[in-house]
């Protein structure tokens, strides 16, 4: 009979050991599970930013000083931004629901803005004829007007005492080869500014900057009047041809504004792509029966 209670006892406290270990065991799996608690960084009342709040911010390569600097930026204007927001609360009634509308319109638009780019950037042709400049250009000649007086010559600056100054007046007139180069080397030279390139536009004003030129009283009118001009003060001597000129407000040459509308017509193909890409989703959603109005 002992022998029988002393087997059950046994029996009793092995079973009271495993169900203990299991729990044990049970406790142990739960908290492995448990995610850990999060970390915070700043509070401002009853907000909190925490750690995982930060991921993203710092770009990868990003030194440790660098990235440190940027994380307390962020932590800053946080804590600056959630006092604003704590005072904005407490002195004005706001729609809360109007907000959230706001805040879900404004996440739609981040995310739509970020597909249509990454849309855009795999569809868009960036290639533009000399063609479509040339069409766009004269459909549109109202939309380039100059905002400055423009000339297309030579200009030289040059210390009177370079020996060889006498030469600059011949050399620049000449069509021959020869004494271009000739000029070129005598203003590589010895020249303080030059440009020898009369098949370019360049700003009259910017040109003749710093010399007796800019002080014309009526630079139109001198434009108009003058092919060949020269110049000079206490150091230099000045020289400047004039092949072409176009005035203020007058239609701006094409070679001027070509940059401007190679840009026009790579920027109307980014908005006619992103609207395409509108009416294929739409389009596509129909045909799949993706979505329905109720009324």
């Amino acid at each position: 009979m002992r022998t029988l209670k002393k087997t059950n006892s046994l029996l009793a406290l092995f079973t009271l050991t495993v169900l203990c270990s299991c729990e044990l065991l049970q406790v142990k799996k739960q908290d492995e599970t448990k995610p850990p608690e999060k970390k915070p960084v700043a509070r401002v009342h009853n907000a909190y930013l925490y750690e995982t709040d930060l991921e993203g911010i710092v770009p990868e390569g990003t030194s440790k000083t660098d990235s440190a600097g940027r994380v307390a930026i962020y932590i800053n204007n946080w804590v600056r931004k959630q006092l604003l927001i704590d005072e904005a609360k407490a002195k004005i009634d706001f729609d809360e629901a109007d907000i959230q509308r706001k805040i879900l319109d404004y996440r739609y638009s981040l995310i739509a803005y970020q597909y249509q780019a990454y849309y855009i950037n795999q569809h868009l042709d960036k290639n533009v004829s000399e063609e479509e400049i040339q069409e766009y250009y004269n459909a549109n000649l109202d939309n380039f007007p100059l905002k400055q007086n423009i000339i297309r010559g030579k200009y030289v600056k040059m210390a009177s005492s370079v020996p060889k100054i006498g030469d600059v007046k011949k050399l620049i007139f000449s069509t021959q080869e020869k004494n271009k180069e000739k000029l070129q080397e005598l203003c590589f030279g010895y020249a303080a500014n030059y440009t020898l390139e009369d098949s370019v536009w360049i700003n009259f004003d910017d040109l003749v900057k710093g010399s007796p030129f800019a002080e014309i009283p009526n630079t139109v009118q001198f434009l108009r009047n003058r092919k060949y001009a020269e110049a000079s003060d206490d150091t230099y001597k000045y020289f400047l041809v004039i092949t072409e000129y176009k005035k203020t407000d007058d239609i701006a040459p094409l070679d001027v504004v070509r940059d401007q509308i190679r840009d026009i017509i790579i920027n109307k193909r980014k908005i006619a792509l992103a609207k395409d890409l509108e009416k294929e989703v739409y389009n596509e959603a129909i045909k799949q029966n993706s979505f329905e109005i109720y009324r």
